[in-house]
């Protein structure tokens, strides 16, 4: 038993070279860092330079300037001055200096210059992109007076056409108040104008009553229309329409860059997500050149 035991456990001069070996290259191993920070030293970082590098570029791009950019800058000025103001004809540095960002500014002029108009203070809290905040800082200086704008309803037999009729003129229609004829502008804004009276119904709380109470007071000029042109559109700006979801719009413009320009509506017929109800909708907006 025990010779079987001393047997099992006896080392050749062979293996106990090799385990001599194994030791020296596991020491070699273990201190090889050490020897290598011995004879190295480590190159200093002046950061020193970098941070003036990195200040330069900073106050490089603090400075720099979007002149296509016509949405303009989202920022605002840290200490606004408020003053009592009519929203109607306000410029635009008058809209900076209480507060609201060029960005703003300009989609309330682009509001106006559509023919929109501001009758109670409300009607500034719809703008799109003016926040809670902002409305709440505006609001106590807001003042429009009450005899600027009397709603006039519109004689018997009188026509209004709606794709270049502005809110005044919308107001007269027969249950259409400020707030109406405001979701009515903004609405053929997306659009690029009515094709039929019908699209009408489509705005939100504009029902069928309604709808029935102003039909014979509006016609439609197709000719304001304003064309897609779905060959140079891009994904921002058809985003806006719609009658087009995210998806069916990304699908357009990527079905364009696969396999190039559009020729006619046959060629969406292509994309899967655009069935034939979609198609007819958006056919009489759509230009192929």
């Amino acid at each position: 038993m025990k010779a079987r035991i001393k047997n099992y456990l006896s080392v050749t001069k062979k293996e106990w070279n090799g385990m001599v070996v194994l030791v020296i290259l596991i020491a070699l191993v273990l201190a090889a860092p050490y020897v290598y920070q011995v004879f190295r030293k480590d190159t200093t970082i002046n950061f020193k330079d970098f941070d003036k590098a990195a200040a330069q570029l900073s106050k490089a791009g603090l400075q720099r300037s979007y002149p296509d950019n016509k949405a303009g800058s989202d920022d605002k000025i840290a200490n606004p001055v408020m003053f009592a103001f009519n929203p109607n004809g306000l410029t635009v540095a008058q809209w900076k200096q209480l507060g609201l960002s060029e960005h703003q500014a300009n989609v309330i002029k682009h509001f106006e210059a559509k023919g929109g108009k501001f009758y109670t203070k409300q009607d500034v809290e719809k703008i799109y992109g003016i926040t809670t905040d902002d409305y709440q800082r505006l609001e106590p200086y807001i003042n429009i007076p009450e005899t600027g704008y009397i709603f006039k309803k519109a004689k018997p037999g009188k026509i209004i056409e709606l794709n270049s009729a502005d809110s005044a003129k919308l107001t007269a229609l027969n249950g259409i108040g400020p707030s109406f004829a405001l979701r009515i502008i903004s609405y053929r804004g997306r659009l690029g104008g009515f094709y039929h009276k019908e699209q009408l119904k489509e705005i939100y709380g504009l029902d069928s009553l309604k709808y029935a109470a102003i039909k014979d007071q509006v016609s439609i000029d197709p000719y304001r229309v304003k064309k897609i042109a779905i060959n140079i559109i891009s994904f921002e700006q058809l985003r806006i329409f719609p009658y087009l979801g995210y998806k069916q719009v990304n699908a357009i413009i990527q079905y364009r860059v696969q396999h190039g320009n559009y020729t006619s509506l046959a060629n969406m017929k292509n994309i899967a997500i655009l069935d034939d109800g979609i198609l007819r909708k958006i056919e009489p907006y759509l230009t192929f050149k």
